[in-house]
């Protein structure tokens, strides 16, 4: 039974990846599954590695990336922000 945990352990960590990429935010799911494996198996060992994962991939992390708002205002006085 420990070797099946252990491989599907296994098995989520290395298709996380693949299916984060696919997905809009990206980032979030990944370092959400990250702290959530890591918080999983600190309390409930690999069991709670796998769960914690996938909770942590469902609900999502912190953004972490660089980017940044960029806002102007127009001749008419619209503010205008976009993601650089």
């Amino acid at each position: 039974m420990r070797k099946f945990f252990i491989a599907a352990t296994f098995a989520a960590l290395v298709a996380l990846p693949v299916s984060a990429n696919a997905a809009s935010s990206g980032e979030r799911t990944v370092t959400g599954a990250a702290i959530g494996g890591v918080a999983g198996a600190v309390v409930a060992g690999p069991v709670g590695a796998v769960v914690g994962g996938t909770a942590g991939a469902v609900i999502g992390g912190p953004r972490v990336s660089d980017r940044h708002r960029h806002c102007w205002r127009d001749s008419r006085g619209y503010r205008h922000c976009r993601w650089r």
